[in-house]
C-alpha cells in the first residue's frame, strides 16, 4: 500500500545557511519536521526550522547529540564531522549523503583519485604535502593549487603560473592541477534515491566573478550543442552512480576549446548552480534532494522557461548591517524573483541572496538580468 506520512520522520540538517533555508522552504510543503545544527546563533535557518540547535557540525559530540534526535540526517555544507556520521550510521540512522561519500568529497585529493580510478575525465593533477614539493613538478606549470581540505566559495584556491608565484602558494597539503584552457564552465545536478533511481537537470552555464572566484551569473539552458549536453549528462550520472550516493550532487565541469569535458569538482548537496530551478524548472533541486533522501520518485526536471540567476554579493568596501539599494525598483520588473538569505551582516563578496530572471528566450532573460544587476546593490 502506498502510504506517506510526511511528519513521521524527523529531518536533521547539518548547517543552517541559505541552502538549508531553501531546503526547509520546500520541506514545509511536504509537512517534514526539520531540525538544524549550526554554530551561528543567528543562522538563516534559525526561525524557519522546527528545532534549532546552536552547536558545531564539525565537533563529534555536537553532531552525535544532534543526530540521536532525528531520523534522517543531511548536509547543506560538506565540511562536517564524518566520524560522528559513521557512528550514527552504525546506530541505524539514515545519513544522506552517506559518510563515505562525504569523506571523499571533503578531500579534494581523494576526489581527484576517485575520478582517476573510475576513469572520469578530469584535468591532470599531482598531490603534494607542502609547497616545498612544487619544485619537483615544474613540468605541470601553469597550475591551479587547491588545498585538499576546507576550501569553500573560492577560498583555498590559487593559480600558480610560474616559479615566481611559489611564494604565495599554500603550505597545506594540496592538489596541483594543470590549468585548463576552457571555453566555458558548465554544471549538471543529478539525484539518486535509495532505490537507485537517477535523475538529472539540464546543463547550465556558469560565469564567474574573476576577483572573488564566485559564480556571478548562471544561464539555463547552457549554450552548448546537443552532443555536448548528452556527454555532460552522461558523465554526471556516471559520477553519482559510481559513488552510489543518495541525494543531489552538483557536478561542475570544464568544456575545453577542443570540445572535451573535464570534471572540475562536485558538491554532495543543493548547489549554487541549481538555484534557478525554483522558478525555471518544474521541480527545484531542493524538492529533488528531499525526494531522494526520503526515497520518493524524482520530480520532473524540465525547464519551464529560460532563466538567468544572479548571485547577490556584498559590495566591495561595505561591511556591517546589510541594506539593499534598488530593491523596490527591481521588484517592479516582471518575471524577476528575489531570494534574500536572512543574513544580517554583509561583507565584500558575501553571498547575501540571489535573483532569478525568466523570459521567453535566454537572450531576453540575459538582457533583463544585466539590467537588474546594475540596479541593485548590497551595502551597509
Amino acid at each position: 500500500m502506498d502510504i506517506f506520512k510526511g511528519t513521521g520522520l524527523r529531518l536533521g540538517i547539518l548547517g543552517g545557511g541559505q541552502l538549508g533555508r531553501m531546503l526547509i522552504q520546500k520541506a514545509i510543503d511536504y509537512n517534514f519536521t526539520v531540525h538544524v545544527l549550526d554554530p551561528d546563533p543567528d543562522a538563516p535557518c534559525r526561525d524557519l526550522c522546527s528545532r534549532f540547535v546552536n552547536g558545531s557540525f564539525r565537533k563529534f559530540e555536537d553532531v552525535m547529540e544532534f543526530g540521536k534526535e532525528v531520523d534522517i540526517i543531511t548536509v547543506e555544507i560538506e565540511h562536517v564531522n564524518v566520524d560522528a556520521l559513521e557512528e550514527l550510521e552504525r546506530m541505524g540512522k539514515k545519513v544522506y549523503p552517506q559518510s563515505r561519500v562525504l569523506k571523499v568529497i571533503q578531500d579534494k585529493g581523494l576526489q581527484k583519485e576517485f575520478y582517476r580510478i573510475n576513469r572520469i575525465p578530469t584535468a591532470e593533477f599531482r598531490l603534494i604535502h607542502d609547497k616545498t614539493e612544487l619544485s619537483s613538478h615544474l613540468e605541470m606549470l601553469p597550475v591551479m593549487q587547491k588545498m585538499r581540505r576546507s576550501g569553500y566559495d573560492g577560498k583555498g584556491v590559487t593559480p600558480l603560473r610560474s616559479e615566481k608565484d611559489f611564494d604565495k602558494a599554500f603550505e597545506d597539503p594540496s592538489v596541483i592541477e594543470k590549468l585548463v584552457d576552457f571555453e566555458k564552465e558548465i554544471s549538471v545536478i543529478v539525484s539518486r534515491n535509495a532505490d537507485g533511481v537517477i535523475s538529472h537537470f539540464p546543463v547550465v552555464e556558469l560565469e564567474f566573478n574573476s576577483e572573488a572566484n564566485l559564480v556571478e551569473f548562471l544561464y539555463s539552458p547552457a549554450s552548448v550543442s546537443p552532443a555536448i549536453e548528452e556527454k555532460a549528462i552522461k558523465i554526471a550520472r556516471e559520477v553519482i552512480e559510481r559513488l552510489e550516493m543518495i541525494g543531489v550532487l552538483a557536478v561542475e565541469m570544464f568544456l575545453t576549446k577542443d570540445g572535451d569535458i573535464l570534471v572540475n569538482e562536485m558538491a554532495p548537496r543543493p548547489h549554487n548552480s541549481g538555484h534557478q530551478t525554483i522558478e525555471g524548472n518544474v521541480s527545484s533541486q531542493y524538492e529533488q534532494h528531499l525526494r531522494a533522501i526520503y526515497n520518493l520518485p524524482p520530480g520532473d526536471t524540465s525547464i519551464t522557461r529560460p532563466s538567468v540567476m544572479i548571485n547577490l554579493l556584498g559590495e566591495k568596501g561595505y561591511s556591517g548591517e546589510a541594506v539593499y539599494e534598488g530593491f523596490a525598483n527591481v521588484l517592479r520588473i516582471p518575471d524577476v524573483y528575489v531570494h534574500l538569505y536572512g543574513k544580517k551582516i554583509t561583507k565584500p563578496f558575501r553571498k547575501m541572496g540571489h535573483i532569478t530572471v525568466t523570459a521567453d528566450t535566454l537572450d531576453e532573460a540575459r538582457e533583463k538580468a544585466m539590467m537588474v544587476k546594475s540596479m541593485i546593490k548590497v551595502l551597509s
